[in-house]
């Protein structure tokens, strides 16, 4: 695989489900990935990225910044208290927030640094008790406790169980947002983008298909 034959396939994905060209933008997870193979997508033109560790990004994007301009970067791992003010200084985007302690102190920090990055709620559709996210019976009341600490909440997350049918998950997340009038759904990974794209997916979160699998160091 590589960053165009992902990029066909998820323009063919919008085509199929009716989508308009263009409606999903694509996350290139770069975690654990060597600096020369984010370099090299960089020089393709891509720009919006995922990382799952904010000490990682921290040491990884502001080098890459003085050499590339619009780098769209993504956090996309559980969120720490202690790190929020770093990922919200480097980030573009949260796609974690889970619990009313990290929401408070978005929105404290916020006040103090003068800007937010846009925030999805992360919903752990399997109710899996080893995985972050609010519980889907959660969402609705969770949703509005971060609206009313007027949070840019762009959206829902998910991670589906390994184990089951992913699309029941996006059909559940979709649900979710709809009923809340939430147009961003960040789901789908490298081997259910597709069916993500189908269900409304408007982010997708692609790794090992763009980079080749994750180097651990």
């Amino acid at each position: 695989m590589s960053l165009s034959d992902i990029q066909n396939r998820i323009s063919k994905a919008e085509a199929d489900a009716g989508r308009a060209p263009g409606s999903v933008k694509l996350i290139a997870v770069s975690k654990v990935q060597p600096d020369a193979r984010v370099r090299a997508v960089l020089e393709e033109g891509h720009r919006s990225f995922g990382e799952n560790r904010v000490q990682e990004a921290a040491g990884k994007w502001p080098g890459f910044r003085e050499d590339f301009d619009g780098i769209d970067l993504h956090i996309i791992g559980p969120l720490q208290s202690n790190k929020v003010r770093q990922a919200m200084e480097l980030a573009e985007a949260i796609h974690t927030v889970d619990r009313p302690k990290l929401a408070k102190t978005i929105a404290r920090l916020a006040q103090e640094i003068g800007r937010c990055p846009d925030l999805f709620i992360q919903v752990n559709t399997g109710e899996e008790e080893q995985k972050a996210g609010v519980m889907p019976r959660d969402a609705d009341a969770f949703i509005a406790e971060c609206r009313a600490l007027d949070l840019p909440i762009k959206g829902l997350m998910c991670i589906p169980p390994v184990d089951e049918a992913p699309s029941l998950h996006f059909a559940l997340l979709a649900k979710i947002a709809a009923r809340n009038e939430l147009t961003g759904l960040s789901m789908g990974m490298s081997g259910d983008f597709e069916q993500a794209i189908a269900l409304g997916a408007t982010h997708v979160r692609v790794g090992s298909a763009i980079f080749g699998e994750r180097v651990s160091g």
